[in-house]
């Protein structure tokens, strides 16, 4: 890490807070939405590092200095040769510098296939003059600063990965070097170990920027397990404050579909729905959004609740917390309902809360597993669904899918069950309802959506799903999603009217990134 005090202030972006950071990784990303001041931070922290005693070079995205860089050749033979190798062995053409009678060097590409050689003014000229810009940049300036707006410019992916591997092979050799990557391609957010996060630089719209300090222990083994799984796809949440991450493929692309429905179109604006691809991965995003700053939201299945990371980190988080300490006195009757009063002397967190309502399903769950029959069919549906439980699991009450079932057979057959379920269980009934919407509130004021019916399975219209596991599952999903496809968006709205609300509720902005 490399000291060096900051401290910026924008007031007409970010009203009167002020962005301060201290230690600084070798390799910077700024990252963020348009018009989130990116470029104006770079050039407040371009001044206060030059006040520090660092020469600075800033290489704009407009490249107004692109022809001057060239002149460096003119002075410096070995960025020249060092330049013609790497080109000559990226391209796979043998690239050389010709001085022309004004006494400057232009370079001139020998094509070797086809026998001929030309100019970069002419034919496939900008990403090739783009790449010897940024690498006489990379190579010119010593135990420096050096900023680069936009270095994805004109290069496609591979050249992007070339060129952050220079950056990275430089900065090894150079440890004095630092260097700052204003950019919005997913290219060149090259996170190889967790240190890594500490060096990127988020911007808001209309808040100021968040950045990762210091990691801890827990978080860099976390991180060090997760990063060989953070794919291209899944980094774009760091160039957008309206990223909603879900479990699976099918709730991506159901919910990417009734983007078009929701109330709110400047909801909708940069909001993108990413696929992680687990339950456990939305865990890991929740924290690395928590740690970042950014507004990142979460909608998953019912039984995020009962098991996995994604869990552990909402309990802990201080939003719930807050939101439940401001529910405690509308709510202290119904909890002496549920605690004892030495339970109650401690206060009610969203961990007990869960803890409590397993203990009320696992009851009720293993009563309707002695059920022989009922005169209701839709109850022996549930039953038969626990029974398969018991047979496949050795003790399924500490399954999620266990909990899950009968949440969701409670749900939809509350009368029905307070029927035949023996006295003191059916009068944990309304109690389960009330206690599984205060968690589901709590769990959305940090920006995590559950599905209340289990998954999106249960909310498909051209098929009927009761509980999941079922079969044939990949089957249905395509039916829906040919559906989805052929079907207008106000028929949408709907026929989806609860996904529609939850997608509502998850792209609406948080009040803080609306105030100036």
């Amino acid at each position: 890490m490399i000291h060096i005090e900051t401290k910026t202030k924008i007031p007409f972006l970010w009203g009167k807070s002020v962005f301060k950071k201290s230690e600084w990784s070798q390799v910077n990303l700024i990252v963020g939405p348009n018009g989130s001041g990116k470029t104006l931070l770079a050039e407040e922290l371009a001044r206060q590092f030059e006040e520090n005693g660092k020469k600075v070079l800033f290489l704009r995205a407009d490249r107004k200095e692109q022809d001057s860089f060239l002149s460096i050749l003119q002075e410096d033979k070995s960025i020249r040769t060092r330049i013609e190798s790497v080109l000559s062995n990226m391209f796979g053409k043998s690239i050389r510098f010709e001085k022309t009678p004004d006494g400057m060097f232009v370079p001139i590409v020998i094509n070797k296939a086809r026998g001929v050689e030309y100019g970069l003014k002419q034919g496939e000229c900008h990403g090739l003059k783009e790449i010897i810009t940024l690498l006489i940049a990379l190579y010119s300036i010593k135990k420096g600063c050096l900023i680069l707006d936009e270095p994805e410019l004109h290069l496609h992916p591979q050249f992007q990965q070339f060129f952050m591997n220079e950056i990275r092979s430089v900065a090894e050799k150079e440890p004095e070097r630092i260097f700052f990557l204003i950019t919005h391609s997913p290219y060149f957010i090259d996170l190889r170990r967790a240190e890594d996060l500490t060096g990127v630089i988020v911007c808001h719209i209309n808040n100021v920027p968040t950045s990762i300090d210091f990691l801890s222990e827990e978080d860099e083994a976390l991180f060090r397990r997760f990063l060989p799984r953070f794919n291209t796809y899944h980094k774009q949440f760091f160039f957008s404050d309206n990223q909603i991450f879900v479990e699976g493929y099918t709730d991506q692309q159901m919910f990417s579909h009734l983007l078009c429905c929701i109330d709110d179109r400047s909801g909708s604006a940069g909001t993108g729905i990413i696929d992680v691809g687990g339950k456990d991965e939305l865990g890991v995003f929740f924290t690395v959004c928590s740690l970042l700053g950014t507004d990142g939201r979460i909608i998953t299945d019912l039984d995020a609740l009962f098991c996995g990371k994604l869990r552990d980190v909402v309990c802990n988080d201080d939003r719930p917390a807050s939101w439940l300490e401001k529910q405690q006195e509308k709510q202290m009757p119904f909890y002496r309902l549920l605690f004892s009063r030495k339970e109650l002397a401690a206060p009610i967190t969203l961990e007990k809360l869960i803890c409590r309502l397993e203990l009320f399903l696992t009851a009720i769950g293993k009563h309707l597993y002695k059920i022989d029959y009922s005169l209701s069919a839709d109850i022996d549906m549930l039953v038969e669904k626990i029974k398969a439980l018991y047979d496949k699991y050795e003790k399924p009450e500490g399954i999620d899918t266990f909990k899950t079932v009968v949440l969701m057979g409670i749900v939809t057959l509350r009368e029905k069950l307070a029927d035949i379920l023996p006295v003191p269980l059916a009068a944990t009934v309304p109690q389960i309802i009330n206690l599984t919407n205060i968690i589901l509130a709590a769990m959305e004021s940090a920006r995590v959506y559950i599905l209340p019916k289990g998954c999106i399975e249960h909310f498909y219209t051209q098929s009927t799903v009761y509980y999941m596991p079922v079969s044939a599952k990949d089957r249905l999903f395509h039916t829906e999603l040919e559906h989805l496809v052929e079907t207008s968006p106000a028929k949408l709205k709907k026929e989806y009217p609860e996904l529609v609300s939850i997608l509502n509720r998850a792209c609406r902005r948080n009040d803080f990134l609306l105030q100036p």
